[in-house]
């Protein structure tokens, strides 16, 4: 079974109440999404707020992915650029798959809808994303195509005396 993939979904109750779950879920099994573990959702709520107002203003686009059930398995935010130097790229956050799901190939068809999504926006040439050294997720998004062309040693502090660089991976679309 795969997951339905859906850009700029409505958002209803249901879907903002299924992304914070979601957040919430893979936060807590040690998800490199912002948090670290214990968190509630009412800590990850003012950030998903955020997010939920860069998309009013057309700063953000939701990618979200549906299982079987209906249920919020997967999201990615996909922000341009603010500075117009730059404006030829976009980010791609808070990408996750749920616990439930891991393991399926569900973290690379979100990564391909990512791709597909942001190669139907105009002037668009890369996406770029950082992400937690520490747990291979570098090696992850390279076999998906993403290149690590950057590390900050020690920029991303889960804990005292836990320092994990801030690794930056680009994927060009040309």
């Amino acid at each position: 079974m795969s997951l339905t993939f859906t850009l700029d979904p409505a958002v209803t109750p249901d879907l903002r109440d299924g992304i914070l779950d979601l957040w919430t879920d893979v936060s807590n099994a040690g998800g490199s999404v912002g948090f670290v573990p214990p968190v509630t959702a009412e800590v990850i709520r003012p950030e998903l707020v955020k997010h939920l107002a860069a998309m009013a203003e057309g700063r953000t686009r939701l990618l979200v992915g549906h299982d079987a059930d209906g249920r919020v398995a997967a999201t990615a935010f996909l922000t341009h650029n603010t500075h117009r130097l730059m404006a030829h790229w976009l980010w791609l956050y808070t990408v996750m798959v749920h616990p439930r799901h891991q393991g399926k190939g569900y973290g690379r068809d979100l990564l391909a809808a990512a791709e597909g999504a942001a190669r139907g926006l105009d002037g668009i040439e890369a996406i770029r994303l950082t992400c937690r050294g520490g747990l291979g997720l570098e090696r992850f998004y390279g076999s998906c195509g993403y290149k690590e062309v950057g590390r900050v040693p020690g920029a991303i502090r889960v804990a005292p005396g836990d320092d994990r660089d801030d690794i930056i991976m680009l994927l060009p679309l040309g």
